[in-house]
C-alpha cells in the first residue's frame, strides 16, 4: 500500500484521538474523525484525512476505514494500533505515539479543541452531535437517504469561521489543476 500524505495525517489522527480520549472505540473513533474532517473543511475548503463518509443511522461513517477497522486492517495501520473486542466494543489502543509533524497549526488546534470536547464522551453521547437539525448527516438522510454520502459542501455555514460556498468551488477548482498540471490523479 503507498502510503500517501492523508494516510499519514489520518493514522496520526487516530492515534491522537486513541491516545487523548477515554472510551476511544471503533464508533467513537469515526465520530472524531468525522468531526476533525467536517470542521477542517468548513474553514478550508479541504479535509484533514480525505475520508469519504456516508450517512448511516447513528451517524456518519467513513465506510472504507469502517471496514478496515472491522474486517482486515492494512499493515500501516496495524503496526500503529490494535482493535481489543470486548463484548461488541472495539477498543481502539495506541501502540505508538502520535507524530503531529504531519500536521498543519490549524490541523494541531482542531485536534485539540476536538480532545477538550469529546475526551471523556462515550459513543452514545455524541450521536446527538452529528444527528443535529441542519446537519451534514441530517441534510445527506433528508435529500439522498440512508447510506448516502455526505458532501463536504454541506459542512459550511454562516457562521465567520466559515468559508463561503464560492470561495470553496474556487480553491477546490485550483487545487484539481494544480493536481493536472503536476500529473498528480486525484
Amino acid at each position: 500500500m503507498i502510503v500517501t500524505h492523508h494516510r499519514q495525517k489520518l493514522i496520526n489522527a487516530i492515534i491522537y484521538f486513541a491516545k487523548k480520549t477515554k472510551y476511544c472505540g471503533k464508533t467513537k473513533l469515526l465520530k472524531l474523525l468525522y468531526f476533525l474532517d467536517f470542521w477542517h473543511f468548513k474553514e478550508t475548503g479541504k479535509s484533514v484525512t480525505g475520508l469519504n463518509y456516508a450517512a448511516w443511522e447513528f451517524g456518519p461513517v467513513p465506510v472504507d476505514l469502517y471496514n478496515e477497522i472491522t474486517k482486515k486492517m492494512s499493515p500501516d495501520l496495524k503496526r500503529v494500533v490494535s482493535v481489543d473486542l470486548q463484548g461488541d466494543f472495539h477498543q481502539i489502543k495506541p501502540l505508538k505515539n502520535f507524530d503531529l509533524k504531519y500536521m498543519t497549526k490549524r490541523e494541531k488546534r482542531l485536534l485539540k479543541e476536538i480532545v477538550e470536547i469529546f475526551k471523556d464522551t462515550k459513543a452514545e453521547q455524541m450521536i446527538e452531535s452529528t444527528h443535529l437539525p441542519q446537519s451534514p448527516w441530517d441534510a445527506t438522510i433528508k435529500q439522498t437517504g440512508m447510506k448516502g454520502h455526505i458532501n463536504y459542501l454541506l459542512a459550511l455555514d454562516n457562521n465567520s469561521n466559515s468559508l463561503q460556498y464560492d470561495e470553496v468551488i474556487n480553491r477546490q477548482n485550483e487545487r484539481q489543476e494544480m493536481y493536472r498540471e503536476f500529473g498528480i490523479e486525484k
